[in-house]
């Protein structure tokens, strides 16, 4: 029996909500990998120039990468007078990657029905 010609259709709107480009985007850099991993291991906000120095990265370098990650919804930012501190949202992270594999999981069931 063949799938139905709507069946990659139906899981393309399936990932496409689950995707989240901006966020997919703004992880495809290894600095900002590196930015990511040294926030998941901090409990509170961390200030730029601590996130610097703990990735190697230079102050400006890190300055413009934390607006991307920030943009993509994955740092939250506290302002302290003159003094930003970022954290990294982990659960938005992983409510995306969450959605994503119910998503792929779904188009498997969905084409082992046929």
């Amino acid at each position: 029996m063949s799938a139905p010609s709507n069946l990659p259709g139906i899981c393309q709107t399936s990932l496409m909500k689950a995707m989240r480009p901006k966020l997919f985007k703004a992880l495809c850099d290894p600095n900002r990998i590196a930015i990511v991993a040294t926030l998941a291991t901090k409990s509170d906000p961390s200030r730029v120039s601590d996130i610097a120095q703990g990735c190697g990265i230079d102050f400006s370098g890190v300055s413009r990468h934390l607006k991307i990650l920030r943009e993509a919804g994955l740092l939250s930012a506290v302002r302290k007078g003159r003094t930003v501190s970022y954290q990294l949202e982990s659960e938005h992270l992983v409510d995306t990657l969450e959605g994503l594999t119910a998503a792929l999981k779904q188009c498997q069931r969905q084409t082992s029905k046929y």
